[in-house]
């Protein structure tokens, strides 16, 4: 065995031949079970609602398992061709708006971090006032009309093009690069637009990670400013909009008292009935399974951005 094998043996020996760590450990590593067991409850009781028979759902008493299994609430909610058009919509809409608010957020947060920039104070408070301040509904749909983007799918990306939120936080982590690494690279001839292609950008990994999760989140769930400007127009609908219409439907037509009737009278389930429970339930499962596939992969540059890009305001 060798030597850092017999060190490491005897610290491990050392740390659990006290009785009050390893009560220590067993307390500690119970609590976080329970505490990931009140997290994901919630989750696997929605799966489990989405995955039961609509009108059996009403009666209440589903957990962690469907009582009736069936998938025709999915198969209600995708019976539509508009739903898989919409949600294409919805995955471009979030890949090029992410790429594109990323990348731009980033261009600005590089400019305003220099210290050269004469216009870097005003700027910046500008920026900040737009976080508290705005024209309002009404001001910004006429300014949206007016640049003729409403009926377009570049109104869902040029609006949000800068975030200053993300603003912030990207400028903030630059501001704690060291300063001579740009020195160096203007020495050996390069200009602004290489240094921050070659330099900045890639040594702000994670906190461009942790925009562009924002950003992702933000574009997919996104669907009040569809109705407000596309609402008119169906090949630019998106996938919340459209889940959002087939839940105002259900609405319309089954009420969950009106569900519990007809079960209670037919003293059967109905496979082709769903309520607004049921959809609401598989509506949250569809729109949170992409944002949770995509999420491992970015969490350890989610965690690092966000405690690195933190440390200077």
């Amino acid at each position: 065995m060798s030597a850092a094998s017999t060190s490491k043996a005897k610290k491990t020996f050392r740390r659990y031949s006290s009785r009050e760590d390893r009560i220590f450990d067993i307390c500690n590593y119970t609590f976080l079970f329970i505490l990931m067991l009140v997290t994901l409850y919630p989750f696997i009781n929605t799966l489990a609602v989405s995955l039961n028979q609509a009108t059996d759902s009403i009666r209440g008493g589903i957990t962690v398992f469907p009582r009736a299994f069936t998938f025709d609430n999915y198969a209600y909610i995708f019976k539509e061709n508009s739903v898989m058009h919409a949600t294409m919509i919805s995955v471009l809409r979030s890949v090029i708006g992410t790429v594109l608010t990323v990348f731009c957020s980033a261009m600005v947060a590089y400019t305003m971090s220099r210290q050269e920039y004469v216009l870097r104070k005003f700027v910046t408070i500008a920026f900040i006032l737009t976080m508290y301040f705005n024209g309002g509904l009404i001001p910004n749909y006429l300014l949206i009309r007016e640049l003729n983007l409403i009926g377009t799918f570049s109104v869902y990306i040029i609006p949000g093009l800068i975030g200053v939120f993300n603003l912030i936080i990207i400028r903030s982590f630059i501001d704690g690069l060291p300063e001579s690494i740009i020195e160096s690279a203007r020495i050996d001839g390069a200009g602004e637009y290489t240094t921050f292609m070659r330099i900045i950008l890639p040594l702000c990994v994670p906190v461009l990670a942790t925009v562009a999760l924002f950003t992702a989140v933000y574009q997919w769930n996104s669907w009040f400013d569809v109705f407000l400007y596309n609402s008119s127009y169906p090949n630019l609908s998106t996938l919340q909009y459209e889940l959002q219409k087939i839940l105002q439907n259900s609405n319309a037509s089954m009420t969950s008292r009106t569900a519990a009737d007809a079960f209670a009278s037919s003293g059967n389930v109905h496979a082709n009935t769903v309520t607004p429970l049921s959809i609401r339930a598989t509506m949250t499962i569809v729109a949170s399974v992409p944002i949770i596939m995509v999420y491992p992969f970015l969490q350890k540059y989610f965690v690092k951005g966000m405690m690195v890009g933190g440390v200077k305001g």
